[in-house]
């Protein structure tokens, strides 16, 4: 009780104060000599007892080695905070999430303990006093849009992927079978973000035939910079028609989740308007919820569904009532890899 109400709350924020003065950047430097505090005060202009407290507890907390008094090395994990992929939750957890967890059981004796069910009536409205969603909300907030961004990626790194070998397989059910010519559309990555998952694609796949497009919003799309030359960005708001008619795949990677059901419905109908039958296929890169024995990730992650954004993860039987009861698709198979956390259910027309 003591180390969950009192220990880690303070070391969210001690991490936050490192990440942002660039405490963790200066231990990594050097030699592998042990520094000391005198010095890194110096280096960050911080009155030393004030950083010598926030180094104590985070020695205490195994996050730093402390060699000698006032004196400490970097651990992995601190090692790891230096790469804004890594870092960016924290300070977006303490800026941006934190206040709706904190409101969030006020919020619920007023709603009579009922889970939201509209994006822009969720905890985090309550909590900010905004009319945003979520995404719009941290977007205009800097620097929390690009912490969520960053976050995000960091979030899928290390992670098995939808188009790894034994897991969907790509080849037979989306290679043969594509159209010839160069027009020819093998994969959409909707609402893919700064392409994480079709850049990964298109170097597991580098002599696939076929286009590769990735859609999002403009905000999102104009820092997707770098990105291979085969790979098409296009700005796209998933409620609106989709342009691409006729492509072999469409992918949807952690979209849903963030969807209460009838927006859901909204986004599949576009898709549904341009895939063509016996041809398209949508694949939906989500969490397919166990009924017991759900990993800690997946419920903390339908927590956080429910109070940021009004929507869900799910299990098997919400799914086939989403897509095929409410949204007229058929569930041909879900795909999901030993161990792992996400599934692909594979989608097509009826």
């Amino acid at each position: 009780m003591i180390k969950h109400t009192l220990a880690q709350p303070v070391t969210l924020s001690a991490i936050t104060l490192g990440v942002e003065t660039g405490l963790f950047s200066i231990l990594v430097q050097g030699d592998g000599s042990p520094w000391a505090l005198k010095e890194l005060a110096s280096k960050l202009e911080m009155q030393e007892s004030f950083l010598g407290r926030l180094m104590r507890h985070l020695a205490a907390m195994g996050y730093l080695i402390e060699t000698g008094p006032d004196n400490y090395l970097p651990t992995n994990f601190t090692r790891a905070l230096t790469l804004p992929l890594i870092s960016a939750g924290y300070p977006l957890t303490l800026n941006a999430f934190m206040r709706s967890w904190v409101k969030f059981p006020a919020w619920a004796r007023e709603h009579n303990y009922m889970a939201p069910e509209s994006t822009l009536k969720t905890v985090l409205q309550y909590a900010f006093n905004t009319d945003l969603n979520m995404f719009d909300f941290f977007h205009s907030r800097p620097p929390n849009g690009v912490h969520f961004d960053n976050l995000m990626t960091g979030y899928r790194q290390g992670r098995p992927h939808w188009m790894d070998a034994g897991f969907y397989p790509v080849q037979e059910k989306l290679i043969q079978g594509l159209k010839p010519g160069a027009d020819a559309v093998l994969l959409v990555d909707i609402g893919g973000g700064l392409g994480q998952d079709i850049v990964r694609f298109q170097s597991q796949y580098p002599e696939a035939p076929g286009r590769l497009v990735l859609q999002d919003q403009a905000v999102v799309t104009s820092k997707s910079i770098g990105i291979h030359d085969k790979i098409e960005t296009m700005s796209y708001d998933f409620f609106t028609e989709q342009p691409v008619k006729g492509a072999r795949a469409y992918y949807l990677h952690s979209v849903l989740h963030n969807w209460p059901d009838k927006a859901c419905v909204q986004i599949l109908k576009r898709v549904k308007e341009a895939m063509e039958p016996g041809y398209s296929r949508l694949l939906i890169n989500d969490q397919v919820v166990p009924r017991t024995g759900a990993h800690w990730e997946v419920t903390a992650l339908d927590l956080e569904m429910m109070v940021l954004l009004g929507a869900r993860e799910r299990v098997e039987e919400e799914w086939y009532q989403l897509l095929e009861n409410m949204a007229d698709l058929r569930v041909e198979k879900i795909w999901t890899l030993a161990n792992g956390l996400e599934s692909v259910i594979e989608c097509v027309l009826r």
